[in-house]
């Protein structure tokens, strides 16, 4: 059974067995949460949202429609995702772009993810970097923008 703190807005049925989201979240009604996952507070989850099994995601991270967390991933802090490569206010012709954060990824405090991107699995993303291409798996990656440090 998932624990839901008392002050998190969370309006999804679709939560994962021993799961925790903390106070202050927003869970939107068709997001998906796995099973053993640690949600801090003050983290809103939008509605096309798929977030696997034991993911931590720390505090104010925002995870719009469109982003895909697989299994064992870890967001550090202030971590932003981006859905729309050229946002305009009320666009009717905006294309969502599909996140992928591929299983075992991790992703360093403020790092800035924009739309489209694919984590691969088992990277590592520094903290503060801005990840504007794909990121191969296996790989360290930081700064502005983000490139490759090295393999794992």
């Amino acid at each position: 059974m998932a624990k839901i703190h008392p002050l998190a807005d969370v309006q999804s049925m679709h939560i994962g067995d021993a799961t925790q989201i903390w106070q202050f979240c927003v869970v939107l009604p068709n997001a998906k949460i796995g099973n053993n996952c640690n949600i801090n507070c003050h983290v809103l989850i939008e509605n096309e949202v798929v977030i696997g099994n034991h993911v931590t995601i720390k505090p104010g991270v925002q995870i719009w429609d469109g982003v895909h967390i697989e299994d064992h991933v870890f967001i550090g802090p202030n971590v932003t995702f981006t859905n729309d490569l050229f946002p305009r206010s009320k666009n009717p012709n905006w294309e969502l772009k599909k996140t992928w954060i591929k299983k075992g990824a991790s992703i360093g405090a403020n790092a800035t993810i924009l739309a489209g991107i694919v984590i691969g699995e088992n990277a590592m993303i520094g903290a503060g970097s801005v990840v504007t291409k794909d990121v191969l798996p296996n790989t360290i990656c930081y700064g502005n923008p983000a490139k490759e440090i090295r393999k794992i």
